[in-house]
């Protein structure tokens, strides 16, 4: 009686071979998702605009078609008075950046919904209500970065953010990172966030 050889996908040949294809494909998957995602989120694309935006009115509201909220870009509205050209835009943006996490600001707050969770999310910080009104909201950012104990926006949270020693440049840095970071398409995130000025939209 002849002897009948295994099926081909019984033998280990074939799942070493499969085993290969699967990785190299699966490599080579990511490496394409991971170039795609570097394009969704680099500045100047779709979601994330360009640094100078800080240049620009930002706000938040619903948008019924696609049914979330999203950022929205209007007129001008230089930062402190100054009109920044994309490369003043970006290097400002990056000292604030940097100076965020000089700070170890995430070791309390979020950004983009990651860090902490003692104190507030600052993904839309520059569009919070508790800034009061939009002509002294800039300044009213300096003065509680350089004093948070003095110019305190707790509204009874009991929760004291503490005096980091923050220069008047830094805070201006973090006050364009801020800003940038709102103008950012966060897919609806938050939701609910009644921005500063949109109270009676």
């Amino acid at each position: 009686m002849t002897e009948q050889s295994p099926p081909r996908w019984a033998s280990e040949t074939f799942w070493k071979k499969t085993a290969i294809w699967v990785t190299g494909g699966s490599f080579v998957l990511l490496v394409i998702l991971s170039f795609d995602s570097m394009k969704q989120i680099s500045a100047g694309g779709p979601r994330v605009p360009a640094y100078s935006v800080i240049n620009k009115d930002i706000s938040y509201r619903f948008d019924k078609a696609k049914q979330r909220y999203q950022p929205t870009i209007g007129e001008d509205a230089p930062l402190f008075g100054k009109t920044l050209s994309e490369e003043e835009a970006e290097k400002l943006i990056d000292h604030g950046k940097k100076t965020v996490q000089a700070k170890n600001c995430m070791n309390c707050h979020t950004l983009l919904g990651n860090g902490a969770y003692y104190a507030p999310d600052l993904t839309k910080a520059w569009l919070d209500q508790g800034w009061g009104a939009k002509e002294s909201r800039e300044q009213m950012m300096v003065n509680f970065l350089l004093d948070p104990e003095k110019n305190a926006r707790t509204y009874g949270s009991n929760r004291k953010m503490p005096n980091l020693d923050i220069t008047p440049p830094e805070a201006e840095a973090i006050v364009a990172f801020l800003k940038w970071m709102s103008s950012i398409d966060t897919n609806g995130f938050p939701h609910n966030f009644i921005a500063l000025g949109e109270e009676e939209q």
